[in-house]
């Protein structure tokens, strides 16, 4: 059987590698922080102390971590994934980042003899956990149907895109969306609020109609109770948001909407909110329209933070 390789092993990426694991695949991992994966460990997984050491012990490498910056960081260097890729190897990229810096690092592995693809999956911790994620895949198409098998095992739906970038691309695409969402769903809740509906009534009645998508649906509830542990934050939302103003810029495509959420989420890091989950720009409109908006978790009160390993899955 094909063996994996898996670094970036946070929110997400280690869950991804528990389904690797549970397809039956011998999985190598690699995290910053090590005694993060013990559970996975425990679970079965081999755990190397370089992104290079599981690199040398895969067939197919995956990554999933949180910018441009912190792939870089695994990817290059005498310890990094490039430096042990060679023919017949492939290297998959989960992580939203620069379309432009997954082509550079696409031609980097070519260079190499090996082949990548980049592989943004969307959805969250609970659609993971639900195996409902869905997943868009940039390189050659060849390559992405020897890799199918595997990918299926983390995502039940999987959609070839095109060309490497291609897919990093539409998750950008996707993903701005997101806070887009949010900010009507947020307008509307309080609308209704300051109209004299109380928000627990507003929340169910806009979560039972037809402007309800599934992101909304699992994440609008956090504004009346806060999760235990931060998925995505404004700051890893945000910088999906400049990520897609910097291709609208690039295409020549207006994108007004996006801009204008985009400084909400300045305005909730400007508030001190910014390692909480993006839902909490309710906070920003709520302190516009004069509104108590305090929910259980703002800052100092136990909430985990997102680790640097969770990425971009949303």
């Amino acid at each position: 059987m094909t063996t994996i390789g898996f670094v970036g092993l946070g929110a997400m990426g280690g869950r991804v590698a528990k389904r690797l694991l549970d397809a039956g695949y011998q999985v190598t991992g690699y995290n910053r922080t090590a005694g993060k994966a013990q559970w996975l460990v425990d679970a079965g997984m081999r755990l190397a102390d370089s992104p290079r050491a599981v690199t040398e012990a895969s067939d197919i490498t995956f990554s999933m971590v949180s910018n441009t910056a912190a792939l870089l960081a695994v990817f290059e260097g005498p310890d990094g994934i490039l430096s042990a890729l060679g023919p017949g190897k492939v290297y998959v990229d989960m992580s939203t980042v620069s379309p432009a810096a997954s082509r550079k690092a696409a031609e980097q592995v070519a260079a190499r003899g090996a082949r990548m693809l980049d592989a943004p999956v969307s959805g969250s911790v609970v659609t993971l956990e639900q195996g409902k994620l869905s997943m868009m895949i940039g390189g050659e198409k060849a390559v992405f149907e020897s890799a199918l098998p595997v990918l299926n095992a983390i995502a039940p739906v999987v959609n070839y895109v095109g060309e490497n970038g291609q897919a990093v691309l539409m998750k950008v695409a996707i993903n701005l969306n997101l806070q887009v969402q949010m900010m009507g769903f947020c307008e509307g809740l309080l609308l209704a609020e300051k109209g004299g509906i109380p928000r627990e009534v507003a929340m169910r009645a806009l979560l039972d109609s037809v402007i309800a998508s599934p992101s909304l649906k699992y994440r609008a509830p956090f504004i009346i109770e806060a999760p235990d542990e931060v998925w995505f934050n404004v700051t890893m939302m945000q910088k999906d948001v400049l990520l897609a103003l910097e291709m609208g810029r690039q295409l020549e495509t207006p994108m007004p909407v996006t801009a204008l959420s985009n400084e909400y989420l300045t305005a909730a890091r400007a508030m001190g909110l910014a390692e909480h989950d993006f839902y909490i720009t309710f906070q920003v409109l709520a302190r516009m329209a004069g509104v108590k908006a305090e929910v259980a978790a703002l800052a100092g009160d136990g909430v985990k933070p997102a680790s640097q390993e969770a990425q971009g899955a949303m």
